[in-house]
C-alpha cells in the first residue's frame, strides 16, 4: 500500500489552523505599516514587508483565511446545486435530464475566465459576488461528474429492483445511489477546492476579486508583482502557497484512491 503523505496532511492541517487562528497567528494587523517598502526579513516582519511596508507574514495569514474560506464556501454551494441537480438528472433521466444537460452544456461552452470577467464587470465585485460566481462555474463541472456517476449506478439491477418496489426518487438517490458514488465525489470536492482557489486568486490578481483593504493570495501577488524586478520575493509567497496547497490535496487524494483499491 502506498505510504500516507504525512507532509501533505501536515500542510493541510496547518492551513486549517491558520484559517481558524489567523488573529493569533498574525503578528500585526492586516494593514499595519511596520517598516519601509519591501524591506527584508526582520524581527518585526519575518517574511519582510510588502509594497506599502506592511508585514508580509501577517498579510499572508489573513490572505490564507480569506482565500480558503471563500474556496470552501463556493465549493460547498456548488455541490449543493450542481451536485444535487446532477444526481436528479442521472437517476430520473427523461426530459429533466435532457433539459438540465443541454442547459449545462450551453453554459460550459463559455470559457470560464471570460464568464467570470463579464459577470464581475457588471456586478460590483466583493466577497459575496466572487463566491457566487465561482460557485456557479464550479457547479457546471460538478453537475457533469455527478450526473455521469449517478446514471451509471442507476442502470444497475439493484436500483431497478428498488424502483420496482416503489421506492421514491429521494430514497433511490440517498440510499441506493449516493453511498456508491461517495468516494469519487469526495475526490472531486478536493479537486474543486483547488480550482476554486486558483480562480479566486486569478480574479483578485486581475482586480475583479476582493477589493482593498481585503486581502487574499491573488491580491498579495498583484500588490507585490513589481517587486520581482528588484529581487523582492513577496509576490512569490502566495504563488508558493497555491502550489503547495494543490500538491498537498492531490497527494492526499491519490493516497486515498490507492487505499480504496487495496
Amino acid at each position: 500500500m502506498k505510504r500516507a503523505p504525512y507532509l501533505s496532511f501536515a500542510f493541510l492541517l496547518l492551513c486549517g489552523l491558520l484559517v481558524v487562528l489567523a488573529p493569533w497567528a498574525a503578528r500585526h494587523g492586516v494593514n499595519d505599516v511596520v517598516g519601509g517598502n519591501w524591506d527584508g526579513p526582520s524581527s518585526q516582519a519575518w517574511l519582510g514587508t510588502d509594497n506599502l511596508g506592511r508585514d508580509a507574514w501577517s498579510r499572508l495569514i489573513y490572505g490564507t483565511r480569506t482565500t480558503l474560506t471563500l474556496a470552501a464556501l463556493s465549493t460547498l454551494l456548488a455541490f449543493a446545486t450542481g451536485g444535487v441537480a446532477g444526481l436528479l438528472a442521472g437517476v430520473l433521466g427523461g426530459r429533466l435530464d435532457g433539459l438540465l444537460s443541454r442547459g449545462n452544456d450551453v453554459l460550459m461552452s463559455i470559457p470560464t475566465l471570460i464568464f467570470a470577467l463579464v459577470v464581475l464587470a457588471v456586478v460590483p465585485p466583493g466577497a459575496v459576488t466572487v463566491c457566487l460566481v465561482v460557485a456557479a462555474l464550479e457547479a457546471m463541472r460538478i453537475f457533469r461528474v455527478a450526473r455521469s456517476l449517478a446514471a451509471g449506478i442507476a442502470a444497475l439491477d439493484y436500483v431497478e429492483v428498488a424502483r420496482l418496489r416503489g421506492e421514491g426518487s429521494l430514497v433511490l438517490i440517498f440510499r441506493e445511489v449516493l453511498p456508491n458514488i461517495a468516494r469519487p465525489l469526495v475526490a472531486e470536492f478536493g479537486l474543486r477546492i483547488v480550482f476554486a482557489v486558483l480562480l479566486i486568486s486569478t480574479l483578485s490578481f486581475l482586480g475583479l476579486g476582493l477589493q482593498p483593504p481585503a486581502t487574499d493570495w491573488g491580491s498579495l501577488a498583484k500588490e507585490n508583482k513589481d517587486g520581482v524586478l528588484f529581487g523582492v520575493w513577496a509576490a512569490l509567497i502566495p504563488g508558493a502557497a497555491i502550489g503547495l496547497l494543490s500538491l498537498s490535496i492531490n497527494a492526499v487524494l491519490d493516497w486515498l484512491a490507492h487505499r480504496g483499491r487495496a
